[in-house]
């Protein structure tokens, strides 16, 4: 990511530093100390640091971001078959399943939404309660091996992983993709205009709406998103997303 530092630092003359954090929570917390001015979150995340952080404001997010699904996976020793309707989520009641990290949107948010709304509750997972991976690529591993008999991570994580050949057909397959929703984006600090100087805000997010493959470092940029652009964003984008957390008790 220190390419996407140093092109910023470019296009907008100022220092620009990549700072790695270790989980969703510490991404949270940096953000609302004040430690982090931009932060790449995911939905879930990124609508509990604007709330916890006045003035903060969404800003772009990749051209797959305003449709992003996430997908159900199971093992095929399993007797678990293709679900063509949302009701039908029903038929993993009393199966071995695992979310990915417990604040993951698309990894825990919007599948237990959705199975939710098939009357599905945590409770009726074998054992009484579902597990929580940690990850997206561990939810694959885990379902792949035979630990869990489903499991639901982002779509463009399992893609990723069946173009690399890490997904045996033979052993995992897609039972049931969701419907669309709004996932990741970039969220930045309220005070960025006073901090470096007027219009700022605007000069960051028109950097990177201008992103394209035509530029070599831009194109790398776009790849490691998995993107083909960045696109406008905004806060009211991310109301369904806090209902949703707020109805699970992800946001207090």
């Amino acid at each position: 990511y220190k390419v996407l530092s140093s092109e910023l630092s470019e296009q907008l003359n100022v220092p620009v530093r990549y700072k790695p954090v270790t989980n969703y929570a510490a991404a949270v917390t940096a953000f609302r100390t004040g430690n982090l001015d931009l932060v790449w979150f995911g939905g879930l995340t990124g609508v509990q640091a604007r709330l916890q952080t006045k003035g903060s404001q969404v800003l772009a997010q990749r051209d797959i971001d305003e449709n992003f699904h996430s997908v159900f996976i199971a093992n095929n020793k399993s007797s678990i078959q293709k679900i063509n309707n949302i009701t039908d989520l029903k038929t993993l009641k009393g199966k071995r399943f695992t979310f990915g990290s417990e604040s993951s949107t698309s990894g825990r948010l919007m599948p237990q939404y959705f199975l939710n709304k098939a009357g599905v509750q945590l409770k009726d997972f074998k054992g009484g309660s579902p597990g929580f991976s940690g990850s997206h690529d561990a939810t694959l591993i885990l379902v792949q091996s035979g630990s869990y008999e489903a499991g639901a991570l982002n779509k463009q994580v399992w893609e990723s992983n069946l173009e690399r050949g890490r997904v045996n057909p033979s052993k995992v397959f897609v039972i049931w993709e969701t419907p669309s929703y709004y996932d990741y984006h970039w969220l930045a600090q309220g005070n960025l205009d006073k901090k470096f100087r007027k219009g700022f805000t605007k000069e960051l997010t028109d950097v990177f709406l201008s992103f394209n493959e035509k530029s070599k470092k831009q194109k790398q940029i776009l790849k490691l998103f998995g993107a083909k652009k960045f696109i406008i964003s905004k806060n009211e984008n991310y109301k369904k997303i806090e209902k949703i957390g707020r109805k699970i008790g992800k946001i207090k």
